[in-house]
């Protein structure tokens, strides 16, 4: 009986230590091959960290693109969709009352779902193509720019399937809004 005692509290121990100290340090210094990778994608200007090409954040204001909503208020630490179902009169009256204030935007044109449904994490930092050209015209006038010029830049921040075949083209709203700033500063 001692002897089996002795045996089990060595290999807490034992495993403990390695996989709740050597294992982690070792996973966590091979990710550091891929710094980007392994810290998030943080991006940064002028030396602050202003994002991550990986997380959604809040744009507002009619110079900017605008993100998909988000059930977690874009808080990382808050990823979750907002688990209502497609007959929720909650969620109902959230997405009329979005496509509402997006047809105000853009009257007669077709509000593409992205903008106003929600992704799985609340976190996607993009939104589709038809998303990005719904907003062209707030933007454009916003700048004071032609929507070509807008649309162009669009292009140039579309990224395509993954290896040619996964998912839809996709624009990273975030890297869009800094092209935009640096291109096109806001008019004041």
């Amino acid at each position: 009986m001692k002897r089996n005692l002795i045996t089990a509290i060595l290999y807490t121990v034992v495993t403990t230590v390695l996989l709740g100290v050597v294992y982690p340090f070792l996973m966590t210094g091979l990710a550091q091959l891929f710094k980007d990778k392994a810290n998030g994608q943080l991006m940064t200007k002028n030396g602050r960290v202003i994002g991550s090409r990986i997380l959604a954040q809040p744009f507002t204001g009619a110079a900017y693109f605008h993100p998909r909503p988000s059930a977690g208020n874009y808080g990382a630490d808050n990823s979750t969709p907002s688990n209502l179902g497609p007959t929720n009169q909650k969620l109902i009256d959230r997405v009329e009352t979005d496509v509402a204030s997006l047809h105000a935007e853009n009257p007669g044109k077709p509000v593409p779902i992205d903008l106003v449904t929600t992704s799985g994490s609340g976190l996607d930092p993009h939104i589709t193509p038809a998303a990005a050209e719904f907003q062209t015209p707030r933007i454009a006038k916003a700048r004071g720019i032609s929507e070509a010029e807008l649309r162009h830049l669009v292009a140039e921040h579309t990224e395509g399937r993954q290896f040619g075949i996964l998912g839809e083209p996709r624009v990273n709203v975030l890297e869009l809004n800094l092209a935009l700033d640096e291109k096109y500063p806001v008019l004041r």
